[in-house]
């Protein structure tokens, strides 16, 4: 059976059973700014699994596009994946007539249906019975044990010996720390040919833990509301959520270990295959998972970036970009791979089938394989791989490698020392903690922030007017500007920025602080910090020479100097680049 067979099977299936049959939310959520992505199918379904109406009714069922990228390490073994389909059928609330036609169900329903679309050779799946294992909870402070899904379960055939009752970690749904959630009972399914057989609770649990038995479904009964963290009651109505994940239940169907080795991917990792000199299976599963999950990414409106969900895509992009360099081919075969995955998906996401999709990623291939080689280079001059992978987005993997091969021994201890405060000092900017970049309000640092203007002003002026920051730090010792330049600058233009700074500190002259409109303050050319969002009056900061003209004029908090005399010497250390089509200098005071 095929995946997409399976996919039409299971919505027949509930469809024949009342259920309505919905699209696929967007992997972006669209009324839950808490999650960057869609990680599981009930998501999409919040409001109305609190008791808002759905519009086609209270029995539906779907296929959701998921993304899950907290675990990007994991993935290419035989279980993770960053882009899933979720198939799922859905009660919103419980029965109100007696034969409960058209209207909601609850655990009697939901695990006959799984039970008989799992094992059924006419409308299901048809798997064998004797290879069905199921879980259900055990109770504990916040919900009694399950004691009504089990006799369910027995009552459709599935031995007691075979049923197994699991605590909160195992057999409780909840989306976070609020929401709704509840117990579950979970099936499995046995993939080892000779069959384990009857097992005691220690032995089932060890076979999970080796893969001879798969989860393939859950019934989620959501009765229960979680805030902060705790379980403070009950729903106004109870739910059901089911899920079962296309890909694991296409690798059981096809008796393959992996998703990997399913017709979901048989066609990339066969194209590969053939266009790689040096073939790694890893290597292979990363690049046709992440370029996959790019596809769905970017079809769904998301684009390359260094924030949020920019961000991840551009990740996902650069590690297949990374290994698909290592196995020895170029974004011409990255793209063959992408227009593998339309053909496959284009008759059930139809957004998928378009031009810009490819052209998108493409750009941000092509854009980084130039970063790769440029990485390559400082590596070979013997470039700290912190500032590798800081200032040039040189992924550390690739360092490592580089440095296997040469015999170099890389300190890894130290590197993730220097990331880890990197990090924080990042989250602390990203977080609004410090005004303007500044690490702290003390002397030194108020004047490099003051020159900091000055250095921005100075940029505009040798440079031309389109120079712009995009991003700055400001500590103690020395101030950072990243600022929008595509070229690196010459010695003479570094000079010239370097003197004309020093005049203007050399003239004295006086930083004014006014509150205007922010209207008023664009019309002035006053800059921005770009991606921020300014209230209606805002606070300019003024430094004008004895004409009465601005040098700099800048939306800012402060704090700063009162005149620019109090300085001292403007002095550039380093100029270099940042990111793409961006560019980085450091400066002091002396």
């Amino acid at each position: 059976m095929t995946s997409a067979e399976i996919r039409s099977k299971f919505l027949a299936f509930f469809e024949k059973r009342g259920h309505s049959v919905v699209p696929s939310a967007p992997l972006v959520p669209q009324n839950d700014p808490s999650v960057l992505f869609n990680t599981a199918g009930m998501q999409p379904l919040v409001p109305y699994l609190l008791g808002q109406k759905h519009p086609q009714g209270t029995r539906i069922v779907n296929v959701q596009k998921c993304v899950r990228t907290g675990d990007l390490e994991d993935i290419g073994d035989n279980r993770h994946l960053s882009f899933f389909e979720m198939m799922g059928n859905w009660s919103l609330g419980e029965p109100t007539s007696p034969d409960g036609i058209g209207h909601g169900y609850f655990k009697k329903e939901a695990i006959s249906w799984s039970f008989e679309f799992l094992t059924s050779k006419e409308e299901g799946l048809g798997l064998d019975i004797n290879r069905l294992y199921v879980t259900c909870f055990e109770g504990d402070e916040n919900a009694p044990r399950d004691t009504e899904s089990p006799e369910i379960w027995k009552s459709l055939g599935v031995p007691e010996s075979r049923i197994f009752f699991l605590g909160a970690e195992d057999n409780w749904w909840s989306p976070g720390d609020n929401g709704p959630c509840g117990p579950d009972t979970e099936m499995f399914y046995d993939m080892t040919d000779a069959g384990v057989g009857e097992l005691s609770k220690e032995a089932f649990l060890n076979a999970v833990k080796k893969e001879d038995l798969i989860e393939i479904w859950n019934d989620v009964f959501m009765e229960y509301e979680k805030k902060d963290g705790k379980v403070v009651g009950k729903l106004a109505q109870k739910n059901v959520d089911t899920g079962a994940g296309l890909e694991r239940i296409t690798a059981v169907m096809q008796g393959k270990k992996t998703a990997y080795d399913t017709d979901i991917f048989s066609d990339v990792m066969e194209k590969i295959k053939s266009e790689s000199k040096n073939y790694n299976e890893q290597y292979a599963r990363v690049v046709a998972d992440h370029l996959r999950t790019a596809l769905f990414m970017v079809a769904d409106g998301v684009t390359p970036g260094n924030k949020d969900r920019g961000y991840i895509l551009r990740r996902l992009i650069r590690r297949a970009t990374v290994r698909s360099l290592k196995l020895g081919f170029s974004e011409t075969v990255s793209i063959d791979i992408v227009n593998i995955f339309i053909q496959e998906y284009k008759g059930m996401y139809s957004e998928v089938d378009s031009l810009k999709n490819i052209e998108t990623i493409r750009e941000e291939i092509l854009k980084f394989q130039k970063t790769v080689e440029e990485g390559i280079k400082e590596f070979e001059k013997g470039v700290d791989p912190f500032i590798l992978a800081t200032t040039y987005g040189f992924p550390i993997e690739i360092t490592l490698e580089l440095a296997q091969e040469k015999g170099i021994q890389i300190n890894l201890d130290d590197f993730k020392t220097k990331m880890a405060e990197h990090q924080k000092l990042s989250q602390t900017a990203s977080a609004g903690m410090f005004k303007g970049g500044l690490a702290n309000h003390n002397e030194k640092t108020i004047r490099l922030h003051t020159a900091h203007h000055l250095l921005l002003g100075a940029l505009q002026e040798v440079l031309g007017k389109e120079v712009k920051q995009r991003g700055s730090n400001i500590t103690e010792e020395r101030l950072r500007i990243d600022f929008a330049f595509d070229r690196k600058m010459t010695d003479v233009e570094k000079k010239l920025v370097e003197d004309l700074v020093n005049k203007y500190i050399s003239e004295k002259l006086n930083v004014v602080r006014r509150e205007m409109p922010r209207v008023e303050a664009e019309k002035l050319g006053a800059e921005m910090e770009f991606g921020v969002k300014y209230p209606e009056t805002v606070s300019v900061y003024f430094i004008e020479d004895q004409d009465g003209n601005a040098v700099s004029k800048e939306f800012c908090g402060g704090p700063h100097v009162q005149n620019t005399g109090e300085l001292g010497y403007f002095k550039i250390q380093k100029e270099e680049a940042s990111s793409q089509g961006v560019r980085r200098i450091k400066a002091i005071l002396e």
